[in-house]
């Protein structure tokens, strides 16, 4: 007897890669003949196609594009308090709008269907010489690793599901498999991808429109994050040395494929259309001003956007060392807090925009007086009380294309990045030196990235301890604003003293005479919580709601 599902997406769905709704639900709709689609190789790859629209793909996602998983950190605030990132903030990680826990989980399972879907049938499918089926195989474990990953990291052991599910099966209550298994799913998946995929875009067909697709490198490269995570302190709390061997060397396999460097210029990592640096991206071209996260989410009014809902935090400004290469709490670093912008590393003004700097042709005012004799304050253009403007006298450099600006057409590109060849130095120097200590390769790979930015190397002689808070340190502002910090910090098992510490901003008075006084401030009221069981978030009270039993939440929810 066929297997009839149900289709709820309209045929343009069969040929819309970036469609928001699942290709085929088991919802009452439509009828459409699951076999008929296979018995077509372009409806087949186009069925596989659409696993890739279950991916997370931009920076801005946690209602639409109005929130990024940096304001859960020490990266950022949001100026409004939407209930996205606020229930992350206060430890409120059940309450349905926390959409990073609820969305995502629904999310992920949806790929996984629908790539569990695609391995079931492909067989069926008489594939010309057109397509590659191992190739198209590869890309359904790889992505079934991708989404069991985004899983893990959230939830831990989750409910493993490596066949599609008829009617019946759905509504059967299954338990969570282990921590052990479903990293066990994860590796065999990314194993079997690696042999199965090209190795790199450009070994595609028509590399140049596959920019986006799944190869063996960004295999390696998932694998890689994945040992990272299982060996940090989180997962590893016998800091066994093995699990760093294991991950160092498969950061190791990708640098001796020498196929990937760094991009010369830091500034340029997220804005072109090809890089030797990407190992996986999703193009994101056509940044354009209106209608975009850019202005209705980091824009400010002052500057022609709706509101902007993301203030880099002083928390992160201070991570920047001096171009000496000294931190500024270094007395001998040169720092001066009333010239507190001047000669830092050059990623700081890729990344933040501050008071003073030109931007879009003219001066960023994030300043204000202190109040006069009838008790007014006058504010500079880009601050004020409104909800919608900064609280930290910063804003967001490194997400906002300049040629992105009111009452332009131009626009530009912004790529999401999935893996770069930076993490992939980061990630090996990591490893190494929590397996051997601040060994010369450990030097290497951070000097490299440092290099590129335009500062000096790392000092020589630093102990184990000294290189792991340094490695630390260069993660936060080499990935600054990419999705990363947030992850960082669990796996560490830091969130106690990163998010739980008092946030920060900068108070700017402009004095009579023009000059300007800087204040470093506490921000009580963007104050976020941080508590043990939070490492793991909890399972979806819907999905909660479903079980009779066998679904166990995790501990401390």
């Amino acid at each position: 007897m066929k297997k009839i599902i149900y289709l709820l997406v309209s045929v343009i769905a069969l040929t819309s890669y970036s469609c928001k709704k699942d290709f085929l639900q088991r919802d009452v709709g439509i009828q459409s003949d699951l076999e008929q689609v296979f018995e077509d190789p372009l409806t087949a790859s186009r069925f596989g196609d659409f696993t890739y629209t279950f991916s997370i793909n931009d920076y801005g996602r946690l209602s639409g594009y109005k929130g990024m998983t940096s304001q859960f950190t020490d990266e950022s605030i949001a100026n409004n308090g939407q209930i996205e990132v606020a229930a992350m903030n206060t430890g409120q990680f059940l309450d349905p709008g926390a959409s990073d826990v609820t969305g995502i989980y629904s999310q992920m399972y949806r790929g996984i269907r629908n790539a569990n879907l695609m391995m079931a049938n492909m067989d069926k499918t008489p594939w010309t010489n057109l397509y590659n089926p191992s190739y198209i195989k590869g890309e359904q474990l790889y992505l079934r690793a991708y989404f069991y990953f985004e899983l893990l990291r959230r939830f831990g052991g989750v409910v493993i599901l490596t066949e599609p599910q008829d009617f019946t099966e759905a509504s059967t209550d299954l338990s969570r498999n282990s921590y052990a298994e479903t990293l066990n799913r994860v590796m065999t998946d990314l194993e079997q991808a690696i042999l199965l995929l090209p190795l790199t875009n450009s070994d595609w067909p028509n590399p140049a429109a596959q920019a986006n697709r799944a190869t063996g490198a960004a295999a390696m490269a998932l694998k890689a994050r994945v040992l990272m995570f299982d060996a940090s302190p989180l997962n590893n709390s016998a800091n066994d040395l093995s699990k760093w061997q294991k991950a160092a060397a498969a950061s190791k396999a990708i640098m001796d494929l020498n196929k990937f460097s760094l991009e010369p210029t830091y500034a340029n990592v997220l804005t072109l259309p090809n890089s030797n640096e990407y190992i996986r991206i999703w193009p994101r071209g056509g940044r354009g001003f209106i209608g975009t996260y850019l202005s209705d989410f980091l824009i400010p009014t002052s500057y022609g956007g709706a509101q902007s809902n993301l203030s880099p935090l002083q928390n992160h400004v201070d991570l920047y060392e001096m171009s000496n290469g000294k931190v500024i709490t270094d007395p001998t670093s040169g720092y001066n807090p009333q010239s507190p912008y001047i000669n830092r590393d050059p990623r700081f003004y890729v990344n933040i925009l501050y008071n003073g700097v030109t931007w879009q042709g003219r001066a960023v005012q994030t300043w204000q007086t202190e109040p006069n004799a009838q008790g007014v304050i006058t504010y500079g253009q880009d601050i004020s009380t409104a909800a919608s403007i900064t609280k930290t006298s910063y804003y967001l450099k490194r997400l906002w294309p300049e040629a992105s600006r009111s009452g332009s057409t131009a626009s530009a590109m912004l790529n999401y990045v999935f893996y770069r060849y930076a993490e992939v130095l980061m990630n090996y120097a990591e490893a190494l030196n929590e397996e051997l200590g601040a060994t010369t390769e450990v030097y290497n790979a951070v000097n490299a990235i440092r290099k590129r930015a335009g500062m000096p190397d790392l000092p020589t002689g630093l102990t184990q301890a000294e290189m792991r808070e340094r490695i630390k340190n260069e993660r936060a502002v080499e990935f600054a604003f990419e999705d990363m910090r947030w992850w960082d910090i669990l796996r560490w098992k830091k969130g106690t003293e990163i998010v739980a510490q008092p946030m920060k901003g900068m108070k700017v008075i402009k004095n009579a005479n023009g000059t300007f006084t800087y204040t470093v401030v506490e921000l009580p009221a963007f104050q976020k919580v941080f508590n043990n069981h939070m490492y793991l978030y909890p399972i979806p009270r819907a999905e909660m709601n479903k079980t009779t039993g066998a679904l166990k939440q995790n501990p401390g929810w």
